[in-house]
């Protein structure tokens, strides 16, 4: 699973919310500051393969012009073992040559914890300092879910799973997640992708989501009209895609291919609304099943309560 991906759509899709969560003592006097994400293609030949391309650097502008132009380079770690400062502060120093400014802001956004992950660069001799670089931390892991239960800004609401909490109120935070990206988000695309992102964070089981279901009918109801209406978008896009085909490899087929992949990836979504991240074993059935056996799997998701009821 590429986190690096999932943080990086969450924070280009919504930069001021994830800007005023994840640097919040930077971020507060942002105001109606355009934001515009930096094309990091740009600085690949000078940066080399070494620095990870997932580094996400946001570019804040003042139209008044009574203040420079304020630089974030946000980081997702999932792994703080991972984490190099050295590597942080090099790309931030060569960002500010390219843009030409001095002021940059890092932020590193540690999914679990960030046990062992030095806080602080310093390059010194005898007699002075030479370079302090540190950078501002946001730890989901060590964050109280019930702090930020009721938050007014998306990009936290659909972070409650990562945060802590006692594994009993899983259930609730799952809930007030989804409740979250329904208050706060009115665009249905964005809000098919988000839900995406609460599931493969929340991880439920089978039990927990009947408890969901139960616990918190109208959140799953929901999720229910979602799917259903990614239904009729993936069919859509699967007839697009093979009317795109048909024109290179034949209508009729590329049209069954189109249809084919459509099914597919409708069930994929279906399954994963209402069960979770997918195993590797059960992707791989879906894309082998030919059309017949998607729809059969596809009627079953509405009334199975485990993900075997639906591909036994």
């Amino acid at each position: 699973m590429s986190h690096d991906q999932n943080f990086k759509n969450l924070i280009l899709d919504y930069p001021r919310q994830a800007l005023a969560f994840f640097a919040a003592t930077e971020a507060d006097a942002i105001g109606a500051a355009r934001i515009t994400p930096v094309r990091q293609e740009q600085f690949q030949e000078r940066l080399g393969e070494r620095f990870r391309e997932l580094d996400v650097p946001l570019l804040v502008e003042w139209p008044d012009g009574r203040r420079e132009a304020l630089l974030f380079v946000l980081e997702e770690e999932s792994d703080a073992r991972r984490f190099s400062i050295h590597r942080l502060a090099h790309y931030c120093l060569d960002l500010a040559e390219l843009m030409e400014t001095d002021r940059v802001v890092p932020v590193v956004i540690f999914l679990r914890r960030a046990t062992g992950a030095p806080q602080r660069l310093c390059l010194s001799g005898d007699h002075h300092t030479y370079l302090d670089f540190h950078y501002l931390s946001c730890v989901l892991g060590e964050l109280s879910y019930e702090h930020h239960r009721h938050s007014d800004n998306l990009v936290v609401r659909l972070n409650l799973p990562n945060m802590q909490y006692p594994v009993q109120r899983k259930v609730e935070v799952y809930a007030q997640a989804v409740r979250g990206l329904t208050t706060l988000e009115c665009d249905p695309e964005k809000q098919l992708k988000y839900l995406d992102f609460i599931d493969i964070y929340a991880a439920l089981d089978d039990n927990e989501r009947v408890e969901y279901q139960r616990d918190y009918p109208d959140e799953a109801q929901t999720m229910s009209r979602f799917a259903e209406r990614f239904h009729e978008q993936g069919m859509q896009q699967g007839m697009q895609q093979g009317m795109q085909q048909g024109m290179q490899q034949g209508m009729q087929q590329g049209m069954r291919q189109g249809k084919h992949q459509g099914e597919a990836l409708v069930l994929e979504r279906q399954l994963r609304l209402k069960f979770g991240a997918l195993p590797d074993e059960v992707q791989r059935r879906i894309e082998q099943a030919n059309e017949q056996t998607l729809l059969t799997w596809s009627e079953r998701v509405l009334t199975a309560s485990r993900l075997d009821e639906v591909l036994h």
